[in-house]
């Protein structure tokens, strides 16, 4: 199964609660802060919904 590297590239200030409850379920913290999830749809869910905080690497 292909992995999904996500790394959090922008601040969570000013964004609303929900947005940094997804930032947090998906176990970054900080700025480039990084993590690696199963390609499944419910991750792809939450990253589409923090898309413009976050970036996305597929990894073997």
């Amino acid at each position: 199964m292909a992995k999904l590297k996500v790394t959090l590239v922008k601040s969570l200030i000013g964004s609303s609660k929900s947005q940094r409850d997804t930032v947090k379920t998906l176990g970054l913290s900080k700025i480039n802060s990084c993590s690696e999830h199963n390609d499944t749809p419910q991750i792809r869910g939450m990253v589409r919904k923090v898309q413009h905080l976050v970036r996305v690497e597929e990894v073997e």
